[in-house]
């Protein structure tokens, strides 16, 4: 099991190295094929700084980011006390620093964890979620953000959010621009053509800036941080049944969007999950599969 974790925290740091290249190559391109058309060069330089901001800002503040998308508030020791002490009994036990705690008003329940490292970790959870887990349950569900954190999943899940989400503004940005025209009548021939490719391009680009998410973040990765968490707490009953009420409840969630969907314990879509384009960027296996290798783990 040690060695897994190992080699799943040093898989997580290169799929997040890989997602910033990536979006460093998409943009650059981009910038290229505009600043050629317009015989501008600095277009294309504009285009070098802007992935480069946005690489460093995704990796610094795509926490932020997560949390602003969610409307999540910082969830304080004496208006949320059970919550603030099983996080804090679990973060000892796991041998990690106390993340910073958030609370979503929201009645489906769900969690997710975000941030760029240990030090800088952060739980959020919906008020739906406190609302019908037994403590046991809250255990479990706490253990299984812990165990993301400690695995680095939360590191490739942040920047794969920020980084997909520009991808696709810039691709629907340049998409306008081929539909609206510019650049000069002198350019008109050989643009035409150009400007019609690219426009393809851009039509598909953000969905498949959605489908990298999926891409980056295997399902895998949910089965490594339910086992870490049952380990953590000594007791796969309490994930199984939380996973159980929150898969049974049905909810959706009023601000669920399919680029945060992966970062949720649970799918934030809830009874639309079944749908056609829900299943198609589903981030995450069924409970059944879930429970069963829970309870299966204690079995062994």
């Amino acid at each position: 099991m040690a060695s897994t974790l190992y080699q799943q925290r040093s898989r997580n740091v290169l799929k997040t190295y890989a997602l910033m290249a990536g979006f460093l190559v998409v943009v650059i391109a981009i910038g290229w094929a505009i600043s050629w058309y317009y015989g501008n060069p600095a277009i294309l330089y504009g285009a070098v700084v802007f992935s480069l901001i946005m690489n460093v800002g995704s990796y610094w503040f795509s926490d932020k980011i997560a949390l602003s998308m969610n409307g999540a508030r910082p969830a304080s020791r004496e208006e949320f006390f059970d919550l603030y002490t099983v996080t804090e009994n679990l973060a000892i036990t796991a041998g990690l620093p106390m993340p910073r705690l958030y609370v979503i008003e929201d009645p489906a329940p769900n969690a997710f964890a975000t941030g760029r490292d240990e030090k800088h970790a952060v739980v959020a959870v919906t008020t739906g979620l406190l609302a019908i887990l037994d403590r046991t349950e809250l255990e479990g569900v706490i253990a299984h953000e812990l165990a993301h954190i400690q695995n680095k999943d939360m590191l490739v899940m942040t920047v794969a959010v920020v980084l997909a989400g520009f991808v696709a503004i810039v691709a629907d940005i340049f998409l306008r621009m081929s539909l609206f025209g510019g650049g000069g009548q002198e350019r008109d021939s050989r643009a035409g053509v150009l400007f019609m490719v690219l426009a393809v391009v851009a039509i598909i680009l953000a969905p498949i800036a959605a489908q990298l998410i999926q891409l980056a973040i295997s399902r895998r990765r949910e089965f490594l941080a339910d086992s870490s968490g049952a380990l953590l707490t000594r007791y796969p009953e309490g994930l199984a049944s939380a996973l159980q009420k929150i898969a049974s409840d049905g909810t959706p969630m009023r601000r669920a969007n399919h680029a945060t969907a992966h970062l949720f314990i649970g799918n934030p879509f809830g009874s639309q999950a079944g749908k056609f384009m829900n299943k198609l960027f589903a981030t995450h296996p069924p409970v059944e599969a879930r429970v069963a290798a829970l309870m299966g783990s204690k079995a062994e």
